[in-house]
């Protein structure tokens, strides 16, 4: 009894899992329109906390790496790159920093260094084991978002 209720919570997890993919929207049916994409790649807003380990951490947004941030005054090696991120939320829309941090070129143009964190055009010379993939998921960007809308002046 005990085996065929957890064989029946499992088969409404992932029913519940493959509705919430069918919401994702895939980095090639991205559309980005004045600098802006209006809707979440998820369906949902993002997690603020879960954002602030993607923007921190040198394995997934390294945001740092070019980004000084003084709410991760205690992380090492702030760059000085990109923009600060104090005040973000101040200067951009949600909608817009989701364009940014799909498709960053789409935005700023070919000369910015900044990749495109949910885009399949990445560029030459990419390892074959990456061809295909995003840096980020439409989930990660969405945590991103919600961190950076936390950061104001």
């Amino acid at each position: 009894m005990i085996f065929r209720r957890g064989v029946i919570a499992a088969i409404f997890l992932l029913a519940g899992t493959s509705i919430s993919n069918a919401e994702i929207i895939a980095p090639e049916n991205v559309t980005i329109v004045d600098g802006e994409v209006a809707m979440s790649l998820t369906g949902s807003a993002g997690n603020a906390e879960a954002g602030a380990t993607v923007f921190g951490n040198k394995k997934l947004g390294n945001c740092l790496a070019c980004h000084a941030n003084k709410d991760m005054i205690k992380q090492l090696f702030h760059g000085d790159v990109g923009p600060e991120m104090d005040g973000v939320a101040d200067r951009w829309e949600p909608q817009q920093l989701r364009a940014i941090l799909v498709n960053s070129k789409a935005v700023f143009g070919d000369e910015t260094v900044m990749p495109g964190f949910y885009s399949l055009e990445v560029g030459q010379d990419v390892r074959k084991d990456l061809i295909g993939k995003t840096i980020l998921s439409a989930e990660q960007i969405e945590d991103v978002i919600a961190y950076l809308s936390t950061l104001k002046e």
